[in-house]
């Protein structure tokens, strides 16, 4: 099932932010995630905001989504502008989820609804997510036509007796034929997103993912190591004993297989678990949570950070629609971060970055242990010297924890 929301405090009805968002807005950048709640099945990792047609019923549709999100963008706009900055959007990722089971056509409408709205700017990013199965080349050529510009297809493994693990119902050679489609099609970036550490899972099975996914010929390749989530059918297989957990030191070989072969075949790593095969393929969307920059998530569950206010959306399809419905912002609550927490976070995030840290960021102490960290190996020192803490290769697998220690 999916995870539970946080608790905060309540949203405006209106939506409207606080004084403290609008400082400053000028200078960040605007992005936008539009959150696809559905899903033909439910995967046994996933904790997702994601829901089967059997779960809903008939209290959702894509048609009552639609209308909701489109209602939604229309607030953002209005919750935007009070500023009295006009900020075009720079990225716009459509993620879920199955985006691909909406169709060209409304992925296309949903983009065309932000630009009436907001305003795309030159060169905006425009990426969806989108499972093998539902993916097809109409799908592709459309979403080309409409303005997308990145796909991010969902590959996992190549190997059948992971895939039933994972409960992925697509063939093994199914997501290659739609990295192939994308590229006919002509989407300036194709991405592929694997997956390591799954019970049953051998280094050979991964490196032939890895392997497979590199001869598609696609310019981004996203490598995660699974976690066993609270409350899905793969922790209660765990529980039961019946499949075994994933062993962090297996899962730090997997990665390091990952790095290895991503390296060997020209693609560079820039966030630790992401590589692309040049700066511009890298994804701008993702860069701009990792490095301050604002968005406004859209959809059931969808989460939003707007400068140093972080709000959630009502989780359910239904009760977010029914808010939007009856004008309401459909927020469920909302924090307002102080400067040590926002602080806290920037270090967290942006240690995990190829281009690392300003050592600038750290207080003296912090700054003391980053000397300490590049005497255990983890920090580079030629990096430390110019005023950045940048990991290494043995530290990406540590990076979390060092980023803590860095942190008063």
């Amino acid at each position: 099932m999916p995870s539970a929301l946080p608790d905060g405090e309540p949203v405006p009805v209106d939506g409207s932010l606080p004084d403290q968002a609008y400082e400053h807005m000028a200078d960040r950048s605007l992005s936008l995630y539009i959150h696809v709640p559905f899903c033909t099945t439910r995967c046994g990792y996933c904790d997702f905001n994601t829901y089967t047609a059997g779960e809903l019923g008939t209290s959702s549709s894509p048609e009552s989504w639609l209308d909701a999100a489109l209602a939604e963008i229309n607030l953002a706009a209005t919750v935007l502008a009070v500023s009295g900055v006009h900020r075009p959007v720079e990225t716009v990722f459509v993620g879920g989820g199955t985006p691909s089971l909406l169709g060209g056509r409304t992925l296309v409408t949903l983009l065309r609804a932000v630009d009436d709205a907001i305003g795309l700017a030159p060169g905006a990013e425009v990426t969806t997510e989108a499972n093998p199965e539902s993916t097809d080349p109409d799908l592709l050529a459309a979403i080309r036509d409409g303005g997308y510009t990145r796909v991010s297809i969902g590959m996992q493994s190549i190997v059948p007796h992971v895939l039933q693990v994972l409960d992925r119902r697509h063939t093994p050679g199914r997501a290659l034929e739609a990295a192939a489609w994308a590229r006919q099609a002509g989407l300036e970036h194709v991405s592929l997103d694997l997956i390591y550490g799954t019970p049953g899972e051998s280094d050979d099975d991964f490196r032939a993912s890895l392997d497979a996914a590199i001869s598609a010929g696609v310019d981004h390749i996203s490598a995660y190591s699974l976690i066993v989530e609270p409350g899905t059918q793969l922790a209660r297989r765990v529980a039961k004993g019946e499949l075994a957990a994933p062993d962090d030191d297996v899962l730090a070989k997997r990665y390091l297989i990952a790095d290895d072969v991503a390296s060997v075949a020209g693609l560079s790593w820039y966030e630790v678990s992401n590589w692309a095969a040049r700066e511009e393929a890298r994804c701008r969307h993702n860069l701009a949570y990792w490095t301050g920059g604002d968005w406004w998530g859209i959809g059931p569950g969808a989460h939003s950070h707007v400068g140093g206010v972080r709000w959630w959306n009502r989780k359910h399809p239904a009760a977010y629609a029914a808010a939007l419905a009856a004008g309401h912002a459909p927020g469920q609550g909302r924090e307002i971060l102080d400067a040590a927490t926002r602080l806290e976070e920037r270090i967290l995030l942006e240690l995990r970055l190829s281009s690392g840290l300003d050592l600038a960021l750290l207080s003296d102490r912090g700054r003391a242990q980053a000397q300490a960290e590049a005497a255990d190996g983890l920090l580079d020192p030629a990096a430390l010297a110019a005023g950045r803490a940048v990991v290494t290769r043995r530290g990406r697998l540590l990076a979390d924890g060092i980023a803590l220690r860095l942190i008063d």
